[in-house]
């Protein structure tokens, strides 16, 4: 029986299949930054002098887990030494399979109050996203999870002082068991009256078969573009809620088949899931990446129950321009639709169509 060691080793060599560069150098805070500003002056074509480089981090280093998943995905701006606005960015937002990609192992953040240390982690444009914590086959991930939501609530824990504040993703292993979840805020990342780690997830493929051993979650989920549409794509940032969620496989499994099916104009379809399996977050998402298609004009987002009114709303609000038609039945949202709106959604809500 492989023990913790063996383990973190095995997935270690099979990220490097995956074409991942192992930095067995960087161990520490300082190798960590001196890491990630060698990328960022790479990827923004810039050099940064130290007081900079200091002030950069300043900037976006934040114990807000909501605040620093939006630095993560959007240009932001810093004052340079000369006061000349610097607009940059962390990643490369616009294809992220071109970021570059690392593995870390044994990292050390040491601050006033904490020396923690974390197992694996993997970095994108030396930007800590993936944080995978390992145990051996006889301990349960459940302890793993445990050890993570301490580390977090340990006062001045890295998460909030350092370029870990920019953690999306954890993953949890005991090589045979493999669990994820999102990042969150104190009040969304906490343990239920059943000692229950919610939500936690495990991947699995279109059929819905899991896929629980590491190295095969590693194939499905790991690959550098594929981790990077995960981040990018599939986990929504719910400003009502300041609140980070990961997508189902099975949403995202439909939201790619939608984008398929319009992107190859093979006409009409739909999606039957559950209650309470998400439908709306998974229209409402591809809603949204479908505005990125130049052949698409305009989007029309139908609600037929005035319970999602609200917060369909508010989340349309966070993501761009759309106009909202509401009308009582099918025959009134056609007339009015058929008027010049604004916007590239439609937020139409009725009663009956």
């Amino acid at each position: 029986m492989k023990n913790e060691k063996q383990i973190e080793l095995s997935f270690i060599e099979k990220l490097k299949e995956l074409k991942y560069i192992y930095r067995e150098d960087i161990k520490d805070k300082a190798s960590l930054e001196e890491n990630f500003r060698k990328h960022f002056q790479e990827l923004n074509r810039v050099q940064l002098s130290d007081s900079e480089f200091a002030r950069l981090k300043e900037s976006i280093i934040t114990p807000d887990v909501f605040s620093a998943a939006k630095i993560l995905r959007e240009t932001n701006t810093f004052k340079r030494d000369d006061d000349t606005p610097l607009k940059f960015t962390l990643v490369n937002t616009n294809d992220w399979c071109k970021n570059k990609y690392e593995v870390i192992n044994q990292l050390r953040i040491n601050t006033e109050n904490s020396h923690h240390r974390y197992d694996v982690i993997i970095l994108i444009n030396g930007i800590p996203t993936v944080q995978i914590e390992l145990k051996s086959l006889q301990i349960t991930p459940k302890r793993a999870m445990e050890q993570i939501v301490d580390y977090k609530n340990d006062s001045g824990n890295g998460f909030t002082n350092s370029l870990l504040c920019f953690m999306q993703l954890f993953i949890v292993s005991n090589e045979s068991n493999t669990y994820y979840f999102a990042n969150n805020n104190k009040e969304h990342f906490a343990f239920d009256a059943d000692e229950r780690f919610l939500p936690v997830y495990q991947f699995a493929d279109k059929e819905n078969k899991k896929i629980t051993h590491l190295h095969d979650f590693s194939e499905a989920v790991l690959r550098k573009c594929a981790l990077g549409e995960l981040i990018s794509k599939y986990m929504v940032l719910v400003a009502s809620e300041q609140k980070i969620m990961i997508m189902r496989p099975y949403q995202i499994y439909a939201v790619k088949a939608i984008m398929d099916c319009i992107e190859q104009n093979r006409g009409n379809g739909y999606i039957w899931h559950t209650t309470g399996s998400g439908k709306t977050l998974t229209s409402f998402k591809a809603s949204t990446l479908l505005k990125d298609n130049r052949n698409i004009e305009k989007c029309l987002f139908v609600v037929d129950r005035k319970d999602l009114d609200r917060q369909t709303r508010e989340e349309f609000t966070d993501v761009g321009i759309f106009t909202v038609v509401e009308e009582k039945d099918g025959w009134g949202l056609l007339k009015s639709y058929q008027e010049k709106r604004d916007g590239w959604i439609s937020l139409a809500f009725t009663t009956r169509m």
